[in-house]
């Protein structure tokens, strides 16, 4: 009897803390509602018991809004789900045709798998130079001295529509615009390094680009701006082009490297590999290239394997296979540092592992799905374009979101999820941040050891990002009470 009693009494006392709560919540979020800069705003709020998936508070719920970066964690979230969080991305570099005594009559060949992470410095692994080293050791391992062919980096995978619908052409030049296709490089990035004139308005100078890009013309026309007017500038380039134009300002007391997005990553491998080799000594006759160049120039007639002219299958010998680093990490960096580039891959990634076309469309239509499945949720709340957020035509309900965050809670991954949740205001959260959109979805337990799972969207307030924000965090707060 004793024991009911107490099972009892805490159970009064649970629902009692969770009404205090729905209270204060309600208390802060008409006081938010009703400030000046969402006069001619939208924003929306969801609450929940991340344990039991109890609704606390909603308002606005089944709204759908523009999500910005918080859509990465639905993304994550699915891509852990469905693949588990030791899945990788495989790369490997072979030839075609034959070999004898040191030379190659033939192509040295890098296949792309999707692999995001290629290149990039975040992982000991995956650094250019690690990369390169790996390749050029597993050639000169196999006798390889001399090409007579090309490097050839075979992209056909994802297909050549890098961008989703929906991304603005502000954005696609800058380093968090960079498309996803096969294979990419260093994040799809490069760093220039620029200094203001001694006069505002005068034209900024390119000092370099890191590393030298000497098949793209950058055309600049940024100009310097006033003090503390920091970085304006941004870069116009489309896919595949190798004309990039800069425009903006940037401060005349700014000392910062910018990076812009690599309008064709592939190449750049294919180029970055054949340097290394030519200056190592080993000589190949024909310049680099990728499938997707040959096959415009009409030398590979078909995908999904590269092809000679007359239409005969290339036999590829294998001479090194590389791993990504496993989903786990991928999805750390993914949510922490809110790279759009892993996002948009893991959606073509979806559509490729269950053999529909490698495309964004196909991608975002599993993420319904999925959820649809799992969760009963209508596909209609998930009204997305892209795996990043990045699309200001993604809309999504706070509520959807909401449940997905609950879901996660009780899955075999969820530790390797909540690690990559970032830590803002205090709390475990994902923030979000495109034009006049500000965002928070994640994880808080109360003062009372509630745990609650939460998404908060504004869209198209007025006035300054930085107060919005604040005024956001002080709705928040309460969460922590």
């Amino acid at each position: 009897m004793k024991f009911f009693f107490t099972i009892a009494c805490l159970f009064v006392i649970h629902t009692s803390s969770a009404q205090t709560l729905q209270q204060t919540i309600e208390k802060a979020y008409t006081r938010f509602e009703q400030d000046g800069q969402l006069q001619y705003g939208m924003s929306s709020l969801t609450v929940l018991n991340a344990e039991t998936g109890e609704l606390i508070f909603s308002k606005n719920g089944n709204v759908g809004l523009a999500s910005a970066s918080t859509l990465k964690m639905v993304t994550a979230a699915t891509a852990l789900s469905t693949f588990g969080k030791d899945f990788t991305w495989e790369t490997t570099l072979g030839y075609s045709g034959a070999l004898s005594k040191g030379v190659l009559i033939g192509n040295l060949i890098l296949r792309g798998g999707g692999d995001p992470t290629l290149g990039s410095s975040r992982y000991t692994e995956t650094s250019k130079h690690v990369l390169l080293k790996k390749w050029v050791y597993a050639i000169r391992q196999a006798g390889i001295k001399q090409v007579h062919g090309r490097i050839l980096v075979d992209d056909h995978l994802f297909g050549t529509q890098t961008l989703p619908d929906g991304w603005i052409w502000q954005d696609m030049g800058n380093y968090f615009g960079a498309g996803s296709g096969a294979v990419s490089w260093n994040e799809n990035q490069f760093e220039l390094i620029l200094q203001p004139a001694v006069k505002v308005g005068d034209p900024v100078k390119i000092v370099r680009s890191e590393p030298r890009m000497p098949n793209l013309k950058i055309i600049n026309e940024v100009t310097t701006g006033v003090p503390s007017s920091g970085d304006q500038v941004y870069a116009y380039s489309a896919p595949y082009s190798d004309v990039i134009y800069l425009r903006g300002t940037y401060a005349i007391d700014l000392k910062k490297i910018i990076s812009i997005s690599m309008p064709d990553p592939a190449f750049e491998v294919a180029f970055r590999l054949q340097d290394t080799l030519k200056q190592l000594g080993i000589q190949i006759d024909q310049p680099a290239s990728t499938t997707r160049r040959l096959a415009i120039d009409g030398l590979i007639l078909r995908a999904p394997a590269p092809r000679q002219a007359q239409g005969t299958e290339i036999i590829l010998k294998i001479l090194s296979t590389h791993q990504s680093p496993p989903l786990a990490k991928v999805i750390e960096a993914f949510n922490q540092k809110s790279i759009n580039l892993y996002g948009e891959v893991l959606l073509k990634t979806f559509a490729w592992k269950q053999g529909k076309s490698c495309t964004t469309h196909e991608g975002v239509k599993i993420v319904k799905t999925w959820w649809a499945n799992k969760l009963g949720i209508d596909i209609n709340e998930m009204n997305i374009m892209d795996g990043s957020g990045l699309s200001p035509a993604t809309r999504i309900t706070t509520q959807s979101m909401g449940r997905i965050l609950c879901s996660a809670r009780k899955e075999i991954w969820f530790d390797d999820f909540y690690k990559s949740v970032p830590s803002n205001n205090n709390m475990r959260m994902k923030s979000g941040s495109i034009k006049d959109v500000s965002a928070y979805a994640g994880y808080q337990t109360t003062s009372n050891g509630i745990p609650l799972a939460f998404s908060f969207i504004v869209n198209n307030y007025n006035g300054s990002t930085a107060t919005i924000k604040q005024k956001m965090f002080s709705v928040l707060n309460v969460l922590k009470q």
